[in-house]
């Protein structure tokens, strides 16, 4: 399978508020959405982040810009999942520096060097729980990471 985005620029949803996958306001259920427009997010039935109370969850992302393409290095696939968290993660109010655990995926062994830079050069003074994991491959063969976080809302 190959990812080719419809849209994945960020999207306002126009459900009603009282539907629970409502972007960015919270639903009956209590969970306030973020959505990053990928096309995935519909036809699979998740959020790209979620907010419950104080925790934010964000779901595996993936190298990909908005006009689908990918870049080739490791590094730069790494910064660009980096990038796509930090979105979501603004977008139901918290940041990178509330991130308490990340999860990362690489296709490689080789990957791990330059994937641990741009964590460390991201997380070097909050040092969250990290996990990265080698797997056999991501959903599409262009991706060499995949990351996934969670941030605790101190204070909330």
């Amino acid at each position: 399978m190959s990812y080719e985005p419809e849209n994945e620029r960020a999207v306002t949803d126009t459900r009603k508020p009282s539907d629970p996958q409502t972007e960015g306001a919270a639903s009956h259920d209590g969970f306030e959405r973020a959505s990053s427009g990928s096309p995935f997010e519909k036809s699979i039935g998740f959020s790209r982040a979620i907010r419950a109370g104080d925790r934010v969850l964000v779901a595996g992302t993936a190298p990909v810009w908005p006009d689908g393409h990918c870049e080739d290095g490791a590094y730069e696939q790494a910064r660009r999942c980096f990038e796509i968290i930090s979105e979501a993660l603004t977008s139901v109010g918290a940041g990178l520096d509330d991130v308490i655990r990340t999860r990362m995926y690489i296709t490689s062994p080789e990957y791990a060097e330059a994937v641990g830079s741009v964590h460390g050069d991201i997380f070097g003074r909050t040092r969250p729980a990290a996990t990265m994991v080698v797997v056999a491959a991501l959903l599409d063969a262009r991706w060499k990471v995949e990351i996934e976080a969670e941030a605790l809302l101190r204070g909330s």
